[in-house]
């Protein structure tokens, strides 16, 4: 008797969770799309049967990484009221740099594969981050909310991207703390 198969959805969700975590560890160049489906318990026909194109595969990693960074803030905002700042930013700069290279955030991750990426990729990273931004903004108050958001969100990505790069602990523990203060001076 064959086993019965999962649902179009199911795939296309593997596929989703396959592509983010492969694209964070290898990069954009570093992931093949046959490693992506291999990812995902599928063939890279079944990859096709889902997307264009490698690219197009990136475009949805990027959308759905910012939206659950999104989603994230979200929370902590719903959480801690007005504020929300100061415990996101420990957790974000704390417990969140314990995950994984393959569970990492979006923002850092895949912020210098966009800069080389195509113009549609960068659309779709400047529309999410653009969402993302106005989000963090509502935590402001003032003129300048949406380019202290931008900072916030800049000295946050900067500084995982730093730590994640250093080998030493200590100046990773340096570069997280040096970045809390300047997270929550803004």
């Amino acid at each position: 008797m064959a086993r019965p198969k999962k649902s179009d959805g199911d795939a296309r969700a593997r596929l989703a969770d396959a592509v983010g975590r492969g694209f964070r560890t290898g990069g954009f160049g570093g992931a093949g799309v046959d490693a992506l489906a291999k990812g995902a318990g599928l063939t890279s026909g079944a990859f096709y049967a889902h997307f264009e194109s490698k690219a197009d595969a990136f475009r949805l990693a990027v959308a759905d990484g910012l939206a659950f960074l999104r989603g994230g803030i979200a929370q902590f905002q719903a959480q801690h009221g007005s504020g929300w700042r100061e415990p996101f930013i420990d957790f974000y700069l704390g417990e969140r740099m314990e995950v994984g290279l393959d569970e990492a955030c979006a923002l850092p991750s895949f912020s210098s594969d966009v800069a080389r990426s195509d113009a549609a990729t960068r659309a779709v990273y400047q529309s999410e981050l653009e969402r993302l931004a106005d989000l963090v903004a509502q935590g402001f108050r003032g003129t300048h909310a949406r380019q202290r958001a931008l900072a916030l969100l800049a000295i946050l990505a900067g500084a995982a991207d730093m730590a994640r790069a250093v080998k030493d602990d200590a100046i990773r523990r340096e570069i997280l703390a040096a970045a809390k203060v300047a997270a929550k001076a803004i």
